[in-house]
């Protein structure tokens, strides 16, 4: 008997003598059908699982007692134990079938692209710190803000910054770090970082240097507000009852005080530009948003502009800071071949003799680009995403995965399982990057893959690069506590919890820029 027949049956055979008994068969029955996974959910005993899901609740009590410090390393027990596919059952949330395989994650996000959405769980979720930008867009109004947006990513802009706002920046940066090696005082290299690509991100896209290089030391409001969003947004994702916890907690008030000091720097910088006006022959990332027009010939409200420039911050200033320092961490970290950093080394007085960095140069620092690569295998900077299915699907390996349910795969397992990156998958060995092999966007998906695939790839890259030039032609950074492992923060991205705390020492033997 269909639940909607036995629902109509009870109501029609309810009377004061049997309501007990009625009630007690509705009650069993339901306990019976919803004994492994959570209500509104499709039961899936095709699809391998983690012990713990409880009737009605499925999965969620397991989920929420564990610690977010350790929620990667729960996806990867359960992809050792369980294989490559596995899910959980969440309610209000839903099904989330995880692919950690190259070929389940290329067919996801590039072969059946328009089968999977970002969904509005997300979107509701994430909305109040990227609104309707890209980072939470489908369909057409992703389409058309990408299409924008790609006019700025081009080899001549690429010179351009190089050239000017990256080098103008780092300038500060090796002032800060010759102080500190001076001093003889340990640096938060990680906060570091963060300062750097804020502030040289702002200057590129907006025409706005957040300030942070001035004095990096100082706490930038705008930055801390939006990084506990980011946090707490995330946080969202696995907690289908967030609404009304942060209604009876403080972190709604959070919210909503964060919220207003990060919308209204935004809007700070629009009302700016329109009292300044714009007189760079080249436009910038602004520039091209503000003059854009929609199907109806009118121009962006300054709400969508805002959440145009709030999603292109976390996408142009958090991945390239924290593969950064990921990168850094692990070439210093206890364990790691030393001959990795003299050759690195090496290679920047090579190429750079001593001169400031510029875009052809980059082109022949293939060691630090395989630095940076392997960084972000082992270390990606966004460790987890989910797309929402659409319409029914059958992926590559014969799983089935239907509308409503998510397809969830973590870059963080992926890059650490032996089965796709052999048995040295947890050495950090850049050498693997110089040997010939083109890896699969499945198989490193860091950048994702497919259609959504990161715009400014090659601009991380080249401002990354830019970094470890100038910063390695005049200092050695090494880590205070070379054994100990950063604690990564679950946010939106990887942040380094606790920083990333490192002396400097200037080079006694090669050349200065």
């Amino acid at each position: 008997m269909a639940t909607t027949e036995l629902v109509k049956y009870v109501l029609e055979h309810a009377t004061r003598t049997n309501n007990l008994k009625l009630l007690l068969a509705f009650s069993t029955f339901f306990l019976y059908k919803y004994r492994s996974h959570a209500i509104g959910n499709r039961r899936r005993a095709d699809l391998k699982a983690p012990k713990g899901a409880v009737p009605f609740l499925g999965h969620l009590p397991l989920i929420t007692s564990i610690p977010g410090t350790e929620v990667y390393a729960f996806f990867e027990k359960n992809h050792n134990e369980l294989g490559p596919v596995w899910s959980l059952s969440l309610p209000v949330i839903g099904r989330m079938v995880f692919g950690n395989s190259p070929e389940l994650v290329e067919h996801v996000l590039k072969n059946n692209f328009w089968a999977y959405e970002k969904g509005p769980i997300v979107r509701n979720c994430f909305g109040d710190l990227f609104g309707k930008g890209i980072f939470t867009s489908d369909g057409f109004d992703w389409k058309w803000q990408r299409k924008m947006a790609s006019h700025i990513f081009n080899v001549r802009a690429f010179r351009e910054y190089t050239n000017d706002i990256f080098v103008i920046e780092a300038q500060k940066m090796l002032a800060y770090l010759g102080k500190a090696a001076d001093e003889g005082t340990p640096i938060d290299f990680h906060a570091l970082m963060l300062h750097f690509t804020l502030d040289s991100f702002g200057s590129v896209s907006f025409g706005e240097s957040f300030g942070c290089m001035d004095d990096i030391e100082r706490k930038v409001d705008f930055a801390v507000a939006f990084d506990d969003l980011a946090t707490i947004t995330s946080d969202r994702l696995m907690d289908p009852m967030w609404k009304i916890r942060e209604r009876l907690t403080s972190v709604g008030k959070k919210v909503a005080g964060d919220r207003n000091l990060v919308r209204d720097h935004a809007f700070r910088i629009i009302e700016k530009r329109r009292a300044e006006g714009y007189h760079k022959p080249k436009k910038d990332l602004l520039q091209l948003f503000m003059e854009a027009r929609d199907d109806e010939g009118d121009a962006l409200t300054d709400d969508y502009l805002v959440d145009i420039i709030l999603n292109f911050i976390i996408a142009g200033r958090d991945t390239t800071a924290q593969a950064l320092s990921w990168m850094f961490y692990l070439i210093n970290r206890d364990g790691t071949d030393k001959e990795v950093m003299k050759t690195l080394i090496q290679e920047v007085d090579d190429v750079l003799g001593g001169k400031l960095p510029t875009y052809e140069s980059h082109k022949q620092q293939k060691y630090a680009d395989a630095c940076f690569h392997e960084a972000l295998r082992i270390f990606p900077v966004v460790p987890r995403n989910s797309k929402l299915c659409v319409q029914d699907d059958i992926l590559p390996d014969g799983t089935k995965i239907y509308a409503g349910e998510w397809f969830t795969w973590s870059s963080y397992v992926m890059g650490r399982s032996e089965a796709i990156w052999g048995p040295d998958a947890r050495e950090y060995k850049p050498s693997r990057w110089l040997q010939g092999e083109k890896f699969s966007q499945g198989k490193f998906n860091s950048f994702h893959a497919g259609p959504r695939v990161c715009l400014g790839m090659n601009f991380a890259i080249l401002e990354g690069l830019t970094v470890v030039g100038a910063i390695l032609q005049k200092f050695e950074l090494s880590l205070v506590d070379s054994g100990k492992l950063p604690q990564y923060g679950v946010s939106v991205t990887m942040p380094m919890m606790d920083g990333l705390p490192m002396m400097v020492t200037r080079r006694k033997a090669g050349v200065a820029i």
